[in-house]
């Protein structure tokens, strides 16, 4: 823990640094790859919607225990079939812990469910009292199905206003919505892939995962919007303060989703190994791979769309050619020393003119009897000019008087 709290720091005071923003072609190519396998597991295998959504009837079978096995299951599953009734032809069996066994048919009349209860009574060998009934209507799973498609409309449109008001830049509202499409686009087609059942609680989960992802991707704008505030004193592009923030709030994200995560997949470990069927394991999947994408977005996604939206301003690009030749003329300061070459003209050189003058100064007193040179009357120093002579100096008739001394204020008035 000692070894990641420094690397914590590091990355926060920029001693390290992981290059996020750099690399976006990598992860693009990456989440590119996740969700073409996502949108393949939709169009060939579907959603299997529960029976809340589809409508029908659905068995529930108390067996003594330790019997809930698979093989009664799949025994149940012929025997139901084996009625005859037409809606019993696409019948869906499973277990359902230790004890029960689920038996889920389409839409049946009073005749025709009485029909398949006494057909479950006789594969297993349970009385009618261990047999419950619940019949769903089809219009009501159309109901559940709109109802959850206008939640997931109203929270999508309130996530758009609520990150615009907040960040006043439509462009964090951008990278924020495809984050947020990354995930659930990952989510339902996990779903897909694995066959599990989506339910109510399914919806509840994807609109949890959602807000997550939501809070994960709103830190780490906060951190991009506080130092991007003034780039020009920090002398930093745009690319480079928003990877610094993705790396000051890396440890936190990571931090964050390991603790999420961890009770998450004991909840469906219970629920889908202990439980078997049940509606708290199509709410813990959806959390799961929810808050898995969710961090995986924020980091990967969010943040370098946001920075690749902003380098096409023309006050970004601007700062960073300043920045690069600055930082060329930094590494080599001589760089901008023009090369010889041969029309350049000649000058002097300001060492040699200086000694000439010199040589020349000494030829002149010389010959002028080694008298002393007239002072020099040009502005040197600080621009003044040197006043000058009036004649030669002489005795003054004060150099022989004694000169006042001075004493300190105590002594002035004694004699």
């Amino acid at each position: 823990m000692g070894k990641f709290s420094r690397l914590g720091n590091d990355l926060y005071t920029g001693r390290r640094s992981i290059n996020f923003v750099g690399r976006t072609r990598i992860w693009y190519a990456i989440s590119g790859l996740i969700i073409v396998a996502a949108v393949l597991g939709l169009y060939f295998k579907g959603l299997n919607f529960g029976l809340e959504f589809r409508g029908g009837a659905q068995f529930t079978v108390t067996m003594p225990t330790g019997q809930a096995t698979q093989d009664n299951a799949d025994k149940l599953r012929d025997d139901v079939a084996g009625t005859g009734i037409p809606s019993t032809q696409q019948v869906v069996v499973t277990t359902a812990g230790k004890n029960n066994i689920i038996v889920e048919t389409e839409p049946l009349t009073p005749t025709e469910s009485n029909q398949v209860a006494a057909a479950i009574e006789k594969s297993v060998d349970v009385n009618k009292a261990a047999i419950s009934t619940d019949e769903i209507g089809p219009s009501w799973g159309k109901e559940v199905a709109k109802r959850s498609a206008t939640g997931l409309v109203v929270f999508l449109v309130l996530v758009v206003l609520m990150i615009w008001g907040y960040f006043r830049q439509w462009k964090m509202s951008v990278a924020a919505m495809v984050a947020l499409a990354h995930d659930l686009v990952i989510t339902v087609g996990i779903y897909a892939l694995s066959g599990f059942e989506v339910t109510p609680a399914t919806v509840t989960g994807v609109l949890t995962i959602l807000g997550f992802s939501l809070y994960d991707t709103v830190v780490v704008f906060d951190k991009v919007r506080e130092n991007t505030k003034n780039l020009r004193a920090s002398h930093q592009t745009y690319a480079e303060a928003a990877n610094l923030a993705v790396n000051q709030t890396l440890v936190r994200s990571i931090n964050t989703s390991i603790v999420a995560l961890i009770p998450v997949a004991a909840i469906l470990y219970v629920g889908a190994v202990q439980l078997g069927s049940g509606s708290l394991k199509d709410l813990a999947l959806a959390l799961f791979v929810g808050m898995a994408a969710g961090a995986y977005s924020s980091i990967f996604i969010a943040t370098p769309l946001l920075a690749h939206l902003k380098s096409l301003e023309p006050d970004v690009q601007e700062l960073e050619k300043r920045l690069k030749a600055r930082r060329r003329h930094e590494v080599d300061r001589y760089a901008s020393v023009p090369a010889y070459t041969e029309d350049m003209p000649i000058a002097d050189d300001p060492d040699e003119a200086r000694l000439r003058t010199a040589r020349e100064e000494q030829t002149a007193a010389a010959r002028s009897g080694g008298n002393r040179p007239q002072p020099n009357t040009e502005p040197s120093g600080r621009g003044r000019v040197v006043p000058p002579s009036r004649g030669p100096v002489r005795p003054s008739s004060a150099s022989g008087r004694s000169q006042p001394t001075r004493r300190s204020k105590s002594k002035r008035g004694k004699k």
